[in-house]
């Protein structure tokens, strides 16, 4: 198997040192197994037949693993050349790829009898530069995922959201997609063990019961990943309105000076992930000298 082309992947993304720690971090595997196995259950594939199986950001291959076990062929993508490199030096079954599925698919419709993903799709809401746009990711994701399924087929995608929000946004762009199905959220009163996974549908399907029974292992890494990212939203959010003064406090658009207005908007359309905004620069707003 040949070695992945190398990228300049984001830094939110796991490097050589932190792939190596991942695969070897015994209780990480064991979490991972877990949320793996349900989400093969969830995948509700036939009994005693071979599948052709996506795993969406397979990482090292701890999810491949699993499929392996279950007499299943699966393709690989991730985003992370490190995690593929330590899938490759463990030898797994499957095919790997280097992708960022924010930019979606090139696979021949039909092509893949399910898929699965585990702590992966809440990533493609964050706009890591001015050319990212979280709407326009989601949608190229599953559009051309919805293309790669056959009918009837699932998907099924682990993830952790941090708000309701997001949530919302995520399943909105897999129904304009063509998407069915809905959520599943086991042990939703514990709020360690606590798992939300998206199952969708391609054809008409019964979306399956949550459950409620002995807890899950907590996925401590993710978890914290995801506490650390909100605490950062959070103090950003603080931060823009300790520097506007609160409401009260708040300029008007004739009390600011031009460029001071201007900066504030194309801060608000960054942070709203907006194609094309200028970068800012010493002419931002200067005014122009009058010539006859």
């Amino acid at each position: 198997m040949s070695r992945p082309e190398e990228i300049s992947p984001p830094e939110i993304f796991y490097g050589d040192i932190e792939a190596t720690k991942y695969t070897s971090n015994t209780r990480v595997k064991s979490i991972q197994a877990q949320m793996t196995r349900r989400a093969l259950e969830l995948l509700a594939l036939p009994e005693d037949e071979t599948a052709f199986v996506l795993d969406i950001g397979c990482g090292s291959g701890l999810s491949g693993e699993l499929l392996d076990e279950a007499g299943h062929v699966w393709v690989g993508c991730d985003i992370a050349p490190s995690m593929l490199e330590v899938a490759l030096e463990r030898e797994v079954e499957g095919d790997l790829f280097l992708q960022d599925i924010g930019q979606g698919f090139g696979f021949r419709p039909g092509t893949f009898d399910g898929a699965i993903s585990i702590s992966v799709i809440q990533w493609l809401l964050n706009a890591d530069s001015t050319s990212h746009s979280p709407a326009q990711r989601l949608t190229r994701f599953f559009t051309t995922l919805h293309s790669a399924l056959k009918n009837p087929s699932r998907a099924i995608f682990q993830f952790y959201p941090s708000s309701d929000d997001q949530v919302q946004m995520i399943v909105n762009a897999a129904q304009r997609a063509g998407f069915g199905g809905g959520l599943v959220v086991d042990y939703p009163n514990s709020k360690k063990a606590r798992k939300m996974y998206l199952c969708l549908m391609v054809g008409q399907q019964e979306i399956p019961k949550a459950l409620n029974g002995d807890e899950m292992e907590v996925d401590e890494g993710a978890s914290l990943g995801m506490k650390k990212r909100r605490e950062e939203i959070l103090n950003e959010k603080r931060r823009r309105k300790d520097s506007a003064g609160g409401k009260k406090g708040k300029k008007s658009k004739k009390d600011m000076v031009a460029k001071e207005w201007i900066m504030k908007k194309k801060e608000l359309y960054r942070s709203r992930g907006k194609e094309g905004v200028p970068n800012d620069s010493k002419y931002t707003a200067r005014k122009r000298k009058v010539y006859f």
